[in-house]
C-alpha cells in the first residue's frame, strides 16, 4: 500500500502470479504513543528521525514517542509506522467575520504547535454574487514561519443546503473542519492590521491544546472506529510493534501491553515489552512477569531499564533502539540468528542501569526475559534469545526467540505473495504454481542458512474449503520445515482467504524423513 493512508482509504497490493517470494523483505516496525503534532490515529511512514520531526514535532517532554523514534533509527531501523493517539486535545480555531455571525474552522490536528490560518477573498466571482467566496488555508511552521501546506477551495458557499457547502467542502481537508453554528452570511473579506482587503491571512485566535497524559485506552483505541491500536490495521503488514510509555517515570499499563499482545498474535507481529520502572532487581523482574501474566511467544521482554553514563537521571526503557537492532538483525544476518551478534550492541552512552549476575540471567531467561549486560568496546548486549512463551507445550519451540520470528517472517511473506491464487478459478495448476514458488523460496532461504538441512515439505490444495461462492473460496498450504535455531522441525497450515491469512499448527503433518 502508499507509505501513509490517506483519507480512511486503504489500498491493498497483490503479488503478481509470477512474481518470485522476496526471500528478505525489510522489517518495519510500528510505534502508538503520544506526539506534539501531527493527524490521529492515523498510520503515517516515516524513514529518519528528521522526517518524524517534521511531521510530529520535536522530542518532547511530556512525551517517550521523541526519543524511542530516535533510538530506532540510530540502532538500525528504516521503516517506521507511527500511529499519533491523544486524550482531550483541541485544535487551534479560527473565526472569519460574516457580517454578525461567524465562520469557524478548527485545526483537523490538535496541539498546541499546530499553527494554521486561512484568508477569505471574491476573486472571480460576480459582484451581484453574495454567496459565494474563495478560502484558503495554510499551514505554519511554528519554529521557522515558512508555509509547509496549503489548500485553496474556490466558489464555495456558506449555505448548507448547497452542493458548494464550505463544511462539505473541508471534509477532504487535511487542515481544518467547519464547527457548528454555522455562518447565516458570507464570510468577509480578510484584511491587514491596516485594514486594507486583499490575500491576507487570518491567525487562530484560540490555540490548540497538548491533552493530558494518555491511559490506556487512549493506547487501545477502538476496532470500530480504527483509533489507537486498531489504525494499524490500515497497513498492509508491520512486523513489531511497541507502546512507548505515555509520560516520564509512567509505565505502560498492563490493559494496553495485554490488548497489543493480542492485536500482535492476530497480525502475526512481535510486541516489544519495557520492564516496569519498580523493577529495580532481577527478583523484582521475575516476581512482576509472574504476577502481570505475561505469557506469549509474540512477546519479546528485556531486563533492565538503560542509563546515560555518567548520569544520575532515572533509567529509562530502550524498547525503540531493541525494535531498531531488530530491523538490523534481520537485514544483516537474517531473523533465524539471535539478536547477540557483531555489530549489534546498543550505543556507549547506554549502561545497564542494574548487574545482572549469570544466575540471574537464567532465572531472567526463564522468565522469557532477555538480559542486556556490557559486552565489547563499551556497548551493551542483548543476552539471550527467548520469547515470553513459556511454560506452554504447544510454544515449546516458539519460547526461542529466533524460531519464532523467523517462522512469523515465513508465514507473512507466503501469506502475501500468495494471496493471489484465492481470486483465481480452482485449479490444479495454481497449486502447482504456488508450491514453486515456495519451493524455491525455501531453496533461496537454504543458501542463506536458514535451514538446518536442505529437507521441507510444501503441500498446496486450492480446493479445500472451496465453495461456488468466490468470496469463500481458499487456498491451504502445509509447510514442513526445520529452522537452523530449533532442535526439530516446524510444521504449519496457513488457510488463505479473501479474509486474510489464519495459521495452525499441522496435525499429522507429513515427516520430512518421508519426503527426502
Amino acid at each position: 500500500m502508499s507509505d501513509a493512508v490517506d483519507c480512511g482509504i486503504t489500498v491493498t497490493e497483490i503479488a503478481a502470479m509470477d512474481q518470485p517470494i522476496d526471500v528478505s523483505p525489510e522489517t518495519t516496525a510500528a510505534f502508538v504513543g503520544r506526539a506534539l503534532r501531527g493527524p490521529l490515529n492515523t498510520p503515517i511512514l516515516v524513514k529518519s528521525f528528521g522526517e518524524f520531526r517534521r511531521r510530529f514535532g520535536d522530542i518532547w517532554s511530556r512525551s517517550s514517542l521523541g526519543p524511542a523514534v530516535r533510538h530506532f533509527f540510530e540502532h538500525g531501523g528504516l521503516r517506521l509506522y507511527i500511529v499519533r493517539v491523544a486524550n482531550k486535545a483541541r485544535g487551534a480555531m479560527i473565526c472569519l467575520p460574516a457580517s454578525g455571525s461567524a465562520l469557524v474552522l478548527r485545526a483537523v490536528e490538535p496541539g498546541s504547535t499546530e499553527f494554521i490560518r486561512a484568508a477569505v477573498d471574491y476573486d472571480g466571482i460576480e459582484e451581484d454574487n453574495e454567496e459565494l467566496f474563495n478560502l484558503a488555508l495554510q499551514r505554519i511552521d511554528p519554529v521557522s514561519g515558512l508555509i509547509e501546506d496549503q489548500e485553496l477551495f474556490s466558489k464555495v458557499s456558506f449555505c448548507e443546503d448547497s452542493n458548494r457547502f464550505v463544511g462539505d467542502r473541508l471534509l477532504t481537508s487535511s487542515l481544518a473542519r467547519v464547527e457548528y453554528p454555522y455562518p447565516s452570511h458570507r464570510p468577509e473579506t480578510t484584511m491587514d492590521a491596516g485594514g486594507r482587503f486583499g490575500a491576507t491571512y487570518v491567525d487562530h485566535i484560540q490555540a490548540g491544546t497538548d491533552g493530558t497524559e494518555l491511559s490506556d485506552y487512549d493506547l487501545i483505541g477502538s476496532r470500530k472506529d480504527g483509533t489507537g491500536l486498531f489504525a494499524l490495521e490500515q497497513v498492509d503488514n508491520f512486523d513489531v510493534l511497541y507502546l512507548p510509555p505515555p509520560g516520564k517515570g509512567i509505565d505502560t499499563g498492563p490493559a494496553a501491553v495485554l490488548a497489543a499482545e493480542i492485536f500482535c498474535r492476530e497480525n502475526r507481529a512481535m510486541l516489544i515489552v519495557d520492564p516496569r520502572a519498580d523493577w529495580e532487581t532481577a527478583e523484582d523482574a521475575v516476581q512482576g512477569v509472574h504476577e502481570l501474566g505475561y505469557a506469549s511467544p509474540n512477546m519479546l521482554g528485556y531486563y533492565p531499564r538503560m542509563r546515560e553514563r555518567g548520569s544520575d537521571d532515572i533509567a529509562r526503557p530502550v524498547g525503540g533502539a531493541i525494535a531498531g537492532l531488530l530491523c538490523k538483525l534481520d537485514r544483516t544476518y537474517g531473523p533465524w540468528q539471535d539478536v547477540d551478534q557483531q555489530g549489534l550492541g546498543l550505543q556507549r552512552q547506554m549502561a545497564p542501569a542494574v548487574d545482572v549476575d549469570n544466575e540471574d540471567a537464567r532465572r531472567l531467561g526463564r522468565m522469557g526475559l532477555n538480559v542486556i549486560s556490557g559486552g565489547r568496546a563499551g556497548r551493551a548486549r542483548i543476552r539471550g534469545s527467548v520469547t515470553m512463551g513459556r511454560g506452554s507445550e504447544a510454544h515449546r519451540k516458539f519460547g526461542h526467540l529466533p524460531v519464532r520470528r523467523f517462522c512469523l517472517q515465513v508465514i507473512n511473506t507466503i501469506a502475501a505473495a500468495a494471496r493471489w491464487a484465492v481470486f483465481e478459478q480452482d485449479d490444479h495448476s495454481v497449486g502447482e504454481h504456488i508450491c514453486a514458488q515456495i519451493r524455491t523460496y525455501f531453496d533461496c532461504l537454504n543458501d542463506l542458512g536458514a535451514f538446518a538441512d536442505d529437507r521441507f515439505v510444501v503441500e498446496c490444495d486450492t480446493g479445500i474449503s472451496a465453495r461456488s461462492e468466490a468470496d469463500d473460496r481458499a487456498v491451504t498450504i502445509v509447510l514442513v520445515f526445520h529452522p537452523a535455531s530449533c532442535d526439530e522441525p516446524v510444521s504449519l497450515t496457513l488457510h488463505l482467504s479473501a479474509a486474510g491469512c489464519r495459521v495452525g499448527n499441522t496435525a499429522f503433518a507429513p515427516s520430512i524423513e518421508h519426503w527426502a
